[in-house]
């Protein structure tokens, strides 16, 4: 592996789990209003950032009060929808269609953060679906304009 996928992954990583971290009691409960959520949009630019990000989320639920269900659920949806914004991408090439089809993703595929919350604190799975889904969405759609202006800059395609 190059240096600077390494040096990229852990930076992203870091972020990752610094926001999560300044905004812990939002970002485990059944509105999981992550402001670091925001960060999966960096896959819609370059593919290679799935690593960074998958990695801040299992340290970023390490601490977790759910424990071992948010490694296993936490991830897993980090996981599973980053997958399949990739394979999308590689079908979708407009940056604005990417990020609107993102949104929806990881908002849709909150049912999986819903069935964690449903077994570990035994919340109601339909209610925690849509609490769980608004907050998702409120970070990725105001996430997506912040990260293609972030784009304009930076570049994130050749970052890696």
């Amino acid at each position: 592996m190059k240096v600077k996928f390494l040096a990229a992954s852990g930076l992203i990583a870091a972020l990752y789990i610094a926001v999560t971290m300044l905004i812990t009691p939002f970002g485990f409960t059944e509105v999981q209003f992550r402001i670091s959520e925001m960060l999966n949009h960096l896959v819609a630019f370059n593919p290679r950032f799935a690593v960074g990000i998958i990695i801040g989320v299992f340290i970023a639920n390490l601490n977790s009060p759910l424990g071992p269900y948010d490694l296993v659920f936490g991830v897993g949806q980090t996981m599973i929808t980053l997958g399949l914004l990739i394979l999308i991408c590689k079908f979708v090439k407009n940056i604005w269609a990417r990020l609107i089809i993102n949104t929806f993703l990881f908002t849709f595929t909150m049912f999986i953060i819903a069935f964690e919350l449903n077994l570990a604190l035994e919340l109601p799975f339909l209610w925690t679906w849509l609490t769980c889904a608004a907050g998702e969405f409120v970070v990725m759609a105001v996430g997506a304009p912040i990260m293609n202006m972030l784009n304009k800059r930076l570049n994130f395609k050749n970052m890696m």
